[in-house]
């Protein structure tokens, strides 16, 4: 039964409980992620009633042109938050690091779950068993749809030849196998963990060789700002050092000013109540960037009973669990080593990537 934009469902007893529905793509691995939060929050709410609505988005019906070529970030996440907006979903499960660093007005992420490794794999063809990028023959061919990935490798292995591939996971990879067009592909350790196929990680790539993009490993729970008791509901699922890793990279990449057209790359950790945040920009080719590492304190002390004011937004999250004097270290942190890194140069590096990217 319906009333106004929510839906309710009555069980044989009589009693009526509020479905919430809960918005996903259609990929594997996006039900497989989306399944996942729904199984959680049912086993911390069992009276609620949960219901997967799964849609196709632009991201993945354009499958034969590079994700930076068609610019911007929401192509994964518009029809989403579309439906999001109709009332016709409650919340949405996305990949972190498919969200804009500014969320349309209205909208806010409510959760930021436990991060995955976030770390970029290296898979190899089959034919190429045992290798590390180090040992693969002089111009071997690498599939990656990242120009955050192929910067960073390309300067870090001058020897490989590195090629756009498209798809889903499931797509790259029968690419990769059933073809000998690649010797290998880059992919997110996350999915590859999330989708159980972990055996094929040949190589994981530390941050002297490839940092990662931000956000990614993390899981984000997308709401209406408005849906008070919504938002207290998935709060629970908030990760406080994922939450504050986050907010910092992704107050580093607004200040940058930098989307999918551009190689921005961090790695942030959270070490003895420190938190840290290396990050990088690049040129297309790797053989100019600028690299730079800041740290500030997130020691939560005695204001730990600080009221938080859920009306506030940090970066696109609201995260009204953690102190928000911690929230703002975290987000000061992106912003300050963004700035040192334009004063160093960074603009020109990022505006000559995004003028050969469009060209390309």
């Amino acid at each position: 039964m319906e009333e106004g934009p929510y839906k309710y469902i009555r069980d044989g007893n009589g009693k009526v409980s509020r479905v919430i529905r809960v918005g996903t793509r259609k990929s594997q691995l996006a039900r497989i992620q989306t399944d996942s939060v729904a199984e959680t929050l049912k086993e911390l709410y069992p009276d609620i009633h949960l219901e997967i609505v799964a849609m196709s988005t632009t991201g993945d019906k354009i499958l034969d042109t590079a994700l930076s070529k068609i610019g911007e970030k929401s192509l994964f996440t518009k029809e989403l938050e579309n439906a999001l907006e109709r009332n016709e979903v409650d919340l949405v499960v996305h990949s972190l690091k498919d969200l804009p660093t500014t969320l349309p007005p209205g909208f806010t992420i409510g959760a930021v779950l436990k991060r995955e490794n976030p770390h970029d794999a290296v898979v190899l063809h089959p034919s190429h068993a045992g290798k590390t990028l180090d040992t693969l023959p002089e111009n071997s061919v690498i599939g990656t749809s990242s120009l955050r990935r192929a910067a960073q490798l390309k300067k870090r292995f001058p020897h490989l030849d590195f090629k756009d591939i498209r798809g889903n996971l499931n797509t790259r990879l029968k690419k990769l196998d059933e073809k000998n067009d690649f010797a290998a592909i880059i992919l997110a350790a996350a999915g590859l963990r999330r989708m159980g196929w972990e055996s094929r990680i040949s190589q994981i790539l530390e941050p002297d060789d490839c940092m990662y993009a931000v956000g990614q490993g993390a899981l984000a729970v997308e709401v209406r700002a408005r849906d008070a008791d919504i938002l207290e509901m998935v709060s629970i699922l908030h990760d406080p050092d994922t939450v504050l890793r986050c907010i910092a990279e992704r107050a580093f990449l607004r200040r940058l000013e930098g989307g999918c057209s551009v190689p921005v790359a961090v790695h942030t950790q959270v070490k003895d109540s420190q938190l840290y945040l290396t990050g990088a920009v690049y040129s297309l080719d790797g053989s100019n960037s600028l690299k730079e590492t800041m740290q500030v304190s997130i020691a939560v002390g005695t204001q730990s009973s600080e009221k938080v004011d859920e009306q506030v937004q940090r970066v696109g999250v609201t995260a009204n669990k953690i102190p928000g004097s911690v929230q703002d270290e975290a987000e000061k942190l992106g912003v300050d080593l963004a700035d040192l890194l334009l004063n160093k140069g960074a603009k020109e590096i990022l505006t000559v990537a995004r003028q050969l990217n469009d060209v390309r």
